[in-house]
């Protein structure tokens, strides 16, 4: 594994890499930074060249000074991509990296030979994040938009564990995934800045949160770049049956269940994960 130091889009950027072949950028999501890849990445680089980034905000990449979108990340890969001179890519992305992925491949699909998505959002979920038997599960979006939150969860190293703990396994359906790394994700986000640089995701998707769950999301023409979308059996906190919509987002979509796990596949299930993306890429941009 190859660690690198890329400066792009005003940012420094902080990159795991590692294989051959034809490149796959993986994104990452909330809590999580690249570390959270690397059963994965082991898997893929025999066949692929696998980047993996902290997103801005995330692990040892840059710190943002305010609230950070999906456009905002999709900006940054952009130029991370243009700075490690690399053209046409596949891109990877679950739960945040998801998100970034949609302004992405809307602003230069041409750039992209395919999209594979674990559980993440998109417009079609509308309503049903906010219902009431979801509010125990997304409480966390509306934490993390207090001026408090970073401050009470870095106030120990038993309170950022506490925290980041509950939400990697309660998120993930086999309860060890990630027992092996606990200590160094805990240790991540207590770097400084590294809880805000994360909560300033979720500060600047709150007002399209809310408008998308009053169904007053803008409406944007469907994805045209090939996507396949592996949700999680038992994802506590996006559904399988909120997949129902994603047509209306990707043009080109190939959506199947991914048994036996919760949230994070990529942690859960290695072997099921890298089979599925390498399988995907392998049909739609043969060697």
């Amino acid at each position: 594994m190859e660690h690198l130091t890329v400066q792009a889009n005003g940012g420094t950027f902080h990159v795991a890499r590692t294989g051959h072949g034809q490149p796959l950028l993986l994104l990452h999501g909330w809590p999580e930074f690249w570390l959270t890849w690397e059963p994965v990445m082991r898997r893929l680089g025999e066949r692929y060249l696998v980047i993996a980034p902290d997103l801005r905000g995330f692990g040892d990449s840059t710190k943002p000074d305010g609230p950070w979108g999906a456009a905002d990340h999709a900006a940054d890969m952009l130029a991370l991509l243009d700075a490690m001179k690399l053209g046409r890519v596949g891109v990877v992305g679950h739960d945040v990296g998801g998100a970034v992925m949609q302004p992405l491949a809307r602003a230069v699909p041409d750039r992209f030979a395919g999209l594979f998505f674990f559980d993440f959002v998109y417009p079609g979920i509308g309503a049903r994040m906010g219902t009431p038997d979801r509010l125990n599960e997304i409480w966390y979006q509306s934490f993390h938009q207090m001026d408090m939150a970073p401050a009470l969860l870095s106030s120990s190293r038993e309170a950022c564990a506490l925290y980041i703990g509950h939400i990697l396994r309660h998120w993930a359906h086999r309860k060890d995934a990630f027992d092996d790394v606990m200590d160094e994700f805990v240790e991540n986000f207590l770097k400084p800045g590294n809880l805000a640089g994360g909560f300033a995701y979720y500060r600047a998707a709150h007002a399209g949160r809310i408008a998308m769950m009053q169904g007053h999301a803008p409406a944007l023409p469907p994805i045209t770049t090939p996507a396949c979308v592996r949700w999680a059996e038992h994802d506590p906190l996006f559904p399988f049956a909120w997949t129902d919509r994603l047509a209306e987002s990707f043009a080109v979509l190939d959506l199947k269940p991914l048994p036996g796990v919760g949230h994070f596949p990529h942690r859960e299930a290695p072997d099921l994960a890298a089979a599925e993306i390498a399988g995907f890429f392998r049909r739609i941009w043969p060697r």
